[in-house]
């Protein structure tokens, strides 16, 4: 099962951006075992440690602070090996993720009360960890915010990535939480000398990159705080994205390319959007799309929760991300023909009776 981490799908873009002259790509990371790009750093910050060792089944705990994909990750790899897991997460954890959890059998520890300098459930959940990890026998902290391994584990995502373009990446668009991903592509493009230019995505209610300057209510993308794997000129762009534009750039990727994906997916397309027209012509642009949409789907995807937690009311309305794209409004989105888009040798046949 765990070999199937990683050499996620390549595809190409063409109808989100349909009048673009640069070409535009995608990285699926939702095509993962356990659905999302975490499983890599899951499996990197914890295979070596089992494989000689140091994390014994049977005796060792990991406890990590995570509230989604990352712990997903975990549980599918402790799951595997046999090794007990104990996830602290907090509120925003969704009931979902918590279900997926508990069904790879890891326990989770739910944090309530948020840090009284910040107001954030991170800092309080790093000190549960902290503790959790002093208390208990044999218990190792994989630290995702501060460990190595973790981006160590997106090198390989990046190379994939450029030996798909034969090297040609010019724009990488990539949303940032641990920074696993960002400092693992960014050590990738120096170390191999590529002219990438990087353009990391947050939140605009996150504080990885400077004071927050709105809410983050969609996880996914954003942290409390800049974790330790940030270090300077990482990027050499970033751009803070909202909530409601986070919500419809996840709406008019579905809407146009038929790609259901997660909350930071949607940041990184409003991003995208927002720097189409300083991109030069015949630029290769690469998209990574963390995780798949279907553990969004009662919220990114919900017009109820979207209308109650964010105050948008996009049902019935044409989204402002069709205009800006240059497709127009309206339910056919302005896109071609999707059977003139097909391959010259596809072959169609008719359905088989039921």
């Amino acid at each position: 099962m765990l070999s199937a981490i990683g050499s996620t799908p390549l595809v190409e873009l063409r109808r989100l951006v349909p009048d673009a002259p640069f070409r535009l790509y995608a990285k699926l990371e939702g095509m993962n075992p356990g659905g999302s790009m975490k499983d890599r750093a899951a499996f990197s910050m914890l295979g070596g440690l089992i494989a000689d060792g140091t994390i014994v089944p049977g005796r060792s705990v990991v406890v990590e602070s995570s509230s989604g994909n990352l712990a997903i990750g975990l549980a599918q790899v402790c799951c595997y090996f046999g090794v007990r897991l104990i996830c602290v997460v907090d509120p925003r954890t969704t009931e979902n993720n918590v279900a997926i959890l508990r069904a790879y059998g890891a326990e989770v520890d739910m944090v309530t009360e948020v840090d009284p300098e910040t107001g954030e459930f991170l800092p309080e959940r790093l000190r549960r960890v902290r503790r959790l990890v002093a208390r208990i026998p044999h218990a190792y902290w994989p630290n995702q915010y501060g460990n190595l391994l973790n981006a160590r584990a997106h090198e390989r995502t990046m190379s994939e990535i450029a030996e798909s373009l034969a090297g040609q990446v010019d724009y990488l668009f990539v949303a940032t939480s641990s920074c696993g991903t960002l400092r693992g592509c960014a050590d990738y493009v120096r170390r191999a000398g590529l002219g990438t230019r990087i353009v990391a995505v947050d939140a605009q209610g996150s504080g990885i990159f400077g004071p927050p300057t709105g809410s983050r209510r969609i996880p996914g993308h954003g942290a409390a705080m800049p974790p330790a794997l940030l270090v300077p000129d990482l990027a050499d762009e970033v751009t803070l994205i909202g909530d409601g534009d986070c919500v419809r750039g996840c709406r008019q990727l579905v809407a146009s390319e038929a790609i259901l994906a997660g909350g930071s997916a949607g940041a990184v397309v409003a991003a995208l959007l927002a720097h189409r027209h300083r991109i030069p012509a015949g630029a290769n642009c690469v998209l990574i799309l963390a995780d798949r949409g279907d553990r969004y789907l009662d919220t990114v995807y919900c017009d109820t929760w979207v209308r109650d937690r964010l105050g948008l009311d996009l049902a019935g309305t044409p989204d402002p991300f069709h205009l800006l794209a240059g497709t127009g409004a309206g339910p056919s989105f302005g896109l071609a023909d999707p059977v003139s888009e097909l391959p010259s040798d596809f072959d169609h046949k008719e359905p088989a009776p039921c």
